[in-house]
C-alpha cells in the first residue's frame, strides 16, 4: 500500500500563552522522532506543525503503512568456549540458543579481530504504523516540556491542560488508540462560538483547509499572516502600528480567528509617557499600539478579537471601556511622581537590601558613583568630552525611579520613568538620558549605552553588580543566573569595546573589587553593631572577613571574574565570525584594554587569511615545544643577547637578520596608543619571515652537543617566537 499523511491532533482547554510554541515544537519534533526510531518511512523533514490556543497537532506526510523487517543480531560465545574437545556445545552455548529459541546447529558463525564465535541472526516482519502509533504519541506527549502538569478528574495522568479530544489519521484511516483516557479519532472541533460542533475529517491531507471552514487557522504561521493583515486593514492612515513579534507571538497564541478592531482612548492621558502607555496596553491587555507619522503616541489602539462579531462596535466599546482605568492609574502614578524630586528617594534607597552582604541600594549607588566619576576622569585625561562630577551626580539619581509609583507598577519600566523624572525636573539631558541608557544592553539586539556620561554610569553599574556578586560567592551556576551576571558582563565587554574606551580592564576589576571588599567589612561590622575597632576586640576579624569573600588579582575571584568576562566576550566575536583560535592567540597575551584585545583580533584574523599563516603558526608552536622541552625560560631567551661569533651557518645568519630588521620596521606600527598601533601592518611584516624561517628549521641544528652553540641558537628561536608575541600568541592558529 502506497505510503499516506499520518496527521496526530490532541485537542485540550486553552494552553499558557507563552508555552503554545515550544509545546508545539516539541510534539511534532517527538513524534517524529518516534516514527524515525522505529524505522518507519517517513518525509519528517516536511512535518508540518499545527498549533492554536487549543490544541496541538502534527502532520507527517508520506508515511509507510508498516515498518521494514527487523533484523537482530545476538552475539554469541567464541569457539573455544562453545564447543568441548569432542566438537560438542558446552553449557555456554546451548544457554544461549536456548535463549535464542533454536538449536545450536541453526546458530551462525561469524569472525572478528579475537576469533570465531556463534552468532543468532533474526528477521522478523515489521509492525505495522497503526499498531505503533499510539506508544508513540505516549512517548511524544510524555516528553513534552510541561512546567506545570494539571490532573483533571479521577484520574492519575497529567498534561499541560486537560485533554477532550484526539484525532489520529493515517490517510483516510482511524487510528485505534487512548491518549488520556480519550480515544482517537477523525472528529475535531471548530471554533468554540463561530462553529460548536464537531469537525469532521476526512483525511489526514484536509486537516488545515476543514478547520479553516471552522473558523480556526491551525497553521500558526497563516494565523500570524492574518493578524498583520487584520491590523494594517483597520489602522488610521498616516499612523503605524507597532506590532513587534513579542507581541504578535502572543496574540496568535491567544486567537484562533483573529478579528482586528479599531479603538481610540481619551488624548488626555497622551501627557503620559507613552512607554508606560504601551507597556499597559501590551501587558495587559495584548493591545497593539498606534503612533503616528512623527514617532508619537496617538490616540488610537487596536484590539484583535478571537471572533467575527455581528455588532463590532460594542467590542470596541468594551476594547476601549477596560483600557480606561488602567490609564487612568497610570496618570496617576505619574502625575503624583512627579510632585516628589527624584533626590528625595535617595534616603528611601538605604531601607532597601540590594544584597544582605552588599548592604543596601544606597551603599550599591555610592560605590557606582565612585566608580563612575573615576572611570570619566580616566577619559577625560584621553580627550573625551566627560564631566566627572556630572557623572556622580547622574549616578547618585540611578536608582531613585525604582521607588516611584509608576515603576513599582511596572517595574519594566525602570530607567525610562527615572529619564522621564529627571528631565521634567529640570535636569540636563546628559544626565536624564544617562538614567536610562546605563541599563543598556538590555537584550542581545539591543545596542550599548550612548554617550560618554552614560556609558561611565553603564561600566560602572555592571562592574560593581559582577565584582560584588562574584565576592560574595553567588556567581552563575548551569542555566541559573539570578542577578543577570552573563548579561553585565557581555554589556560591560560590548560597551567597552563598541564604545571605543580604552581602558584598563585589570584596572577596572581591582578597584571595583576593591569597594566590594570594604563594603563586605562595612556590613560584617555594622551586623555586629560596633566599630572595627570595637569588632575586633569582639572577635570579628576584618581581615578574615575581607579574605573570605575577595582575593584581589592573584585571587580565585579576581581570576574568575576575568575569565568569565572573557567567556562572554569570546561568544560575541564567535558570533561575527572569528575562530575559536583566533580568539586563544590573542588572549594567551592578556591586552588589558579590550579595545586593544579588539585590534590586535582583528589583525589576526587578516594574517590567518594570509598564504604563509599555516606555516608561520606550525614554526611558532614548534619554537615553543623546544623550549619547554628544555625547560627555557621563553622571556629570559628572548632577551639574551645573541653571540654573533655562534652565528655560523648562513640559514642562522640570514634568521637573525630578518629577525633585526622586522623589529626595527614594525617599531613604529606597535608604538603609540591602541588607537595608532598597526597591528595588522606588524604582523604582515612578520609573515615576510617565512623564507628565513623555514631555512633554518631545514638547515641548522638546534640541539647540538655545543652548550654555549646550542644556547645562542635557542635564543635566536625565542626572538622569532618573541616578535610575534608583541601581537598575539600565533602558535595558537
Amino acid at each position: 500500500m502506497a505510503e499516506r499523511s499520518l496527521l496526530i491532533e490532541i485537542g485540550c482547554e486553552e494552553l499558557p500563552i507563552h508555552a503554545v510554541d515550544d509545546l508545539a515544537r516539541a510534539f511534532a519534533q517527538g513524534v517524529c522522532d518516534g516514527l524515525s526510531k522505529r524505522g518507519i518511512m517517513g518525509d519528517v523533514g516536511h512535518a508540518q506543525t499545527f498549533a492554536t490556543p487549543r490544541r496541538l497537532a502534527v502532520l507527517v506526510p508520506g508515511v509507510a503503512f508498516t515498518q521494514p523487517e527487523q533484523r537482530g543480531e545476538s552475539l554469541g560465545p567464541y569457539l573455544n568456549i562453545a564447543l568441548d574437545a569432542d566438537g560438542q556445545p558446552t553449557k555456554a552455548l546451548s544457554g544461549f540458543a536456548n535463549k535464542a529459541g533454536v538449536d545450536w546447529t541453526q546458530l551462525e558463525r561469524a569472525t572478528d579481530a579475537r576469533g570465531e564465535r556463534f552468532v543468532h541472526r533474526s528477521v522478523t516482519p515489521g509492525r505495522s504504523t497503526a499498531e505503533l502509533v499510539p506508544e508513540i504519541v505516549r512517548e511524544a506527549a510524555a516528553a513534552l516540556p510541561i512546567a506545570k502538569p494539571m490532573r483533571w478528574g479521577d484520574h492519575d495522568f497529567a498534561f499541560v491542560r486537560p485533554v477532550h479530544w484526539l484525532v489520529a489519521l493515517h490517510g483516510d484511516q482511524v487510528i485505534a488508540g487512548e491518549l488520556f483516557g480519550v480515544k482517537g479519532g477523525r472528529q475535531s472541533r471548530g471554533h468554540r462560538f463561530m462553529h460548536p460542533t464537531p469537525v469532521h475529517l476526512v483525511d489526514a491531507d484536509g486537516y488545515a483547509e476543514s478547520l479553516r471552514a471552522a473558523k480556526v487557522l491551525a497553521d500558526p504561521v497563516e494565523r500570524r499572516q492574518r493578524i498583520r493583515d487584520e491590523v494594517a486593514r483597520v489602522a488610521p492612515a498616516d499612523c503605524e502600528p507597532r506590532l513587534d513579534d513579542a507581541l504578535l507571538d502572543e496574540l496568535a497564541n491567544l486567537n484562533e480567528w483573529p478579528v482586528a478592531i479599531a479603538c481610540t482612548f481619551d488624548r488626555e492621558y497622551l501627557s503620559v509617557p507613552h512607554e508606560a502607555l504601551v507597556t499597559t496596553m501590551r501587558a495587559n491587555q495584548k493591545f497593539v499600539p498606534v503612533f503616528g507619522t512623527d514617532g508619537r503616541l496617538g490616540e488610537h489602539f487596536i484590539g484583535i478579537a478571537n471572533i467575527e462579531s455581528k455588532d463590532p462596535a460594542q467590542v470596541r466599546h468594551g476594547y476601549e471601556r477596560v483600557i480606561r482605568p488602567r490609564f487612568a492609574d497610570a496618570k496617576f502614578f505619574f502625575d503624583e511622581d512627579l510632585k516628589t524630586p527624584l533626590a528625595r528617594h535617595q534616603q528611601g534607597l538605604r531601607d532597601v537590601t540590594y544584597q544582605k552582604a552588599l548592604g543596601s541600594l544606597w551603599d550599591k549607588t555610592v560605590r557606582v558613583a565612585e566608580l563612575a566619576s573615576a572611570i570619566a576622569e580616566r577619559l577625560f585625561a584621553q580627550g573625551i568630552e566627560v564631566d566627572a562630577a556630572q557623572v556622580a551626580h547622574a549616578a547618585g539619581l540611578s536608582r531613585c525611579d525604582l521607588l516611584t509609583r509608576m515603576v513599582g507598577e511596572f517595574p519594566e519600566l525602570q530607567g525610562v520613568m527615572g529619564r522621564h523624572y529627571a528631565a521634567a525636573q529640570g535636569e540636563p539631558a546628559e544626565v536624564a538620558n544617562a538614567l536610562d541608557e546605563f541599563y543598556r544592553p538590555r537584550n542581545a539586539g539591543d545596542g550599548i549605552a550612548e554617550g560618554a556620561l552614560a556609558q561611565c554610569l553603564s561600566l560602572a553599574d555592571k562592574l560593581d553588580t559582577l565584582a560584588g556578586i562574584f565576592a560574595v560567592g553567588l556567581k552563575p551556576t548551569g542555566n541559573k543566573d539570578p542577578f543577570a551576571l552573563r548579561r553585565a558582563a557581555l554589556g560591560l565587554a560590548r560597551t567597552l569595546v563598541e564604545g571605543g574606551l580604552d581602558l584598563d580592564l585589570d584596572r577596572l576589576l581591582k578597584e571595583a573589587l576593591s569597594q566590594v571588599q570594604d563594603a563586605l567589612v562595612a556590613t560584617t561590622v555594622t551586623r555586629q553593631g560596633a566599630s572595627a575597632a570595637e569588632a575586633e576586640a569582639k572577635g570579628v576579624k576584618v581581615a578574615a572577613v575581607q579574605s573570605a569573600h575577595v582575593d584581589l588579582p592573584g585571587g580565585e575571584v579576581f581570576a574568575a571574574l576575568r575569565d568569565f568576562i572573557l567567556d562572554r566576550l569570546r561568544g560575541y566575536y564567535a558570533e561575527k565570525g572569528f575562530t575559536a583560535q583566533q580568539f586563544d592567540a590573542v588572549a594567551a597575551v592578556r591586552p588589558n584594554s579590550l579595545v586593544d584585545f579588539d585590534r590586535r583580533l582583528r589583525a589576526v584574523a587578516a594574517f590567518a587569511k594570509q598564504p604563509e599563516a599555516e606555516k608561520l603558526a606550525a614554526a611558532n608552536k614548534r619554537v615553543a615545544n623546544i623550549l619547554r622541552k628544555q625547560g627555557v625560560d621563553m622571556d629570559a631567551a628572548a632577551r639574551r643577547e645573541l653571540d654573533a661569533a655562534l652565528l655560523r651557518e648562513p640559514a642562522e645568519q640570514a634568521l637573525a637578520q630578518a629577525l633585526d630588521d622586522a623589529r626595527r620596521d614594525n617599531a613604529a606600527r606597535l608604538a603609540g596608543d591602541t588607537a595608532t598601533r598597526d597591528y595588522e601592518g606588524a604582523l604582515a611584516r612578520l609573515a615576510q619571515l617565512q623564507a628565513p624561517i623555514d631555512a633554518f628549521f631545514d638547515d641548522v641544528m638546534v640541539m647540538v652537543d655545543d652548550t654555549v652553540l646550542r644556547g645562542n641558537r635557542i635564543a635566536l628561536l625565542a626572538r622569532v617566537k618573541a616578535r610575534f608575541d608583541v601581537i598575539a600568541e600565533i602558535a595558537l592558529l
